[in-house]
């Protein structure tokens, strides 16, 4: 009987020298979500800093679309010129509009403005909002020389 009362105070006494038996996995239990939350914020700054990226490319594209070819079908060719480049680029717009305003007129100059709706819905876990509108535009000066 003393054995085997020595084998389980002995036993007793290892448990207690080490307290911290299990503790990794309640760590990684508690940690697990958050590790994940960080996860998908990384994922969301990624589309909309890729998003903005795009969208000032589109705009600048069209800004100087419409400058080469001044009045003669420049602001329609710029607008078809932004559209196709931010469709070429992203895949996180979920809908695009773009505004040509200025004077087209030789010497004038021509301002795109791109708009683009981020969708971030599939991102439920931090709570942020179903999409959000990402704006860049651009300004160009319409080349003396341009149009047909």
């Amino acid at each position: 009987m003393t054995r085997l009362r020595r084998a389980i105070v002995a036993r007793i006494r290892k448990v207690a020298a080490t307290p911290d038996a299990g503790a990794s996995t309640a760590e990684m239990a508690l940690l697990t979500p958050l590790l994940v939350a960080i996860l998908l914020f990384v994922v969301m700054c990624g589309r909309l800093v890729s998003a903005q990226i795009d969208v000032e490319a589109a705009a600048s594209s069209g800004a100087r679309t419409a400058s080469l070819l001044g009045h003669g079908g420049g602001v329609a060719e710029a607008e078809r010129n932004a559209l196709a480049t931010l469709a070429a680029h992203t895949g996180t717009c979920r809908s695009a509009s773009v505004t040509v305003s200025g004077n087209p007129q030789p010497g004038g100059s021509v301002t795109v403005r791109v708009s683009c709706r981020v969708a971030l819905s599939d991102l439920l876990l931090l709570g942020v909002p179903g999409s959000r509108t990402v704006e860049a535009s651009a300004t160009s000066p319409v080349d003396r020389w341009a149009g047909p």
